[in-house]
């Protein structure tokens, strides 16, 4: 993911806005319920894209990266729509806990821009509704240009959406985020139809980490900017989602975008590590 990559992440201030107090009222209904769970994963589990990764010989990649991770930010579903065979083939290839995050196909969110989409949000989830207990969350990402002056439009499209179907969804336009009251008013949207707001933790847009949440799920797209400043900022993510789940969070999907060569280490790893000692959770620890 390119959005808010920046060359030089040294002078960003990194540190995270204060939990609002929305969000802490929000999470309240759901502090006595049983359960909570952690995903994590990377955006692919393709060998062109996690490189040095799979060992000699393997012949099934995916269910090698089901065996070391939990969940997959799934962008390959970005750019067809999958089939119901292709989805019973790859639920059937992967771990019994793993979980799939589908990406809604650009037909619906960059070439119709949520007009006229009803049949193809249909045909999306019929068919990944088939990963039945490893559907994860869904999540649909508008384009960059599209601005709050549609909001009647996005609220439309999350009233008709299928009830029950998991969903985060994700803004970008900086006008969604520098005026309070447009913002307020898509939170309202989100809650009331019961749809994640997307957490965008990338170096160049900090606006897009604003801890709001619309449901009991933190789902989360971590862009990478250097080594050292990255586990800095996992270090971070470790303690508030620690605090978030005091306060009644009950799911976290989070999903981290860095190159991966040979030589270069999982941020995952340390990550999973420090959550499963902070939080009592049993993350798959990957190693090349």
């Amino acid at each position: 993911m390119k959005f808010g990559q920046v060359a030089d992440a040294s002078e960003i201030d990194f540190s995270f806005v204060d939990i609002p107090q929305e969000t802490l009222k929000y999470l309240q209904k759901f502090k006595e319920a049983d359960g909570f769970e952690v995903f994590v994963g990377y955006p692919k589990w393709s060998k062109a894209d996690l490189k040095g990764f799979y060992p000699r010989g393997t012949k099934d990649e995916l269910r090698y990266y089901s065996e070391q991770f939990n969940a997959v930010e799934f962008n390959g579903t970005f750019y067809r729509s999958p089939s119901k065979e292709q989805i019973l083939t790859w639920k059937e290839r992967t771990t019994e806990d793993f979980r799939f995050c589908p990406k809604f196909t650009n037909s619906i969110s960059h070439y119709s821009r949520l007009n006229n989409t009803d049949e193809k949000v249909e045909a999306f989830v019929d068919a990944t509704v088939l990963f039945e207990e490893k559907l994860g969350m869904a999540f649909l990402q508008m384009p960059e240009n599209f601005r709050p002056k549609v909001m009647e439009r996005v609220e439309s499209f999350m009233q008709k959406f299928p009830k029950g179907y998991p969903l985060a969804f994700e803004v970008r336009h900086a006008e969604w985020y520098n005026d309070p009251a447009v913002y307020g008013e898509y939170l309202d949207i989100l809650r009331s139809n019961h749809i994640t707001n997307t957490q965008i933790d990338t170096p160049g847009r900090r606006d897009t980490l604003t801890f709001q949440l619309t449901s009991p799920v933190l789902f989360v797209r971590f862009v990478s900017s250097t080594p050292l400043i990255d586990q800095l900022r996992l270090q971070a993510w470790v303690s508030r989602i620690k605090e978030l789940k005091a306060a009644g969070l009950q799911q976290v999907y989070f999903f981290i975008h860095q190159r991966i060569d040979a030589e270069t280490a999982f941020l995952s790893t340390d990550f999973n590590t420090a959550l499963n000692r902070e939080l009592g959770t049993n993350l798959p620890i990957a190693h090349k």
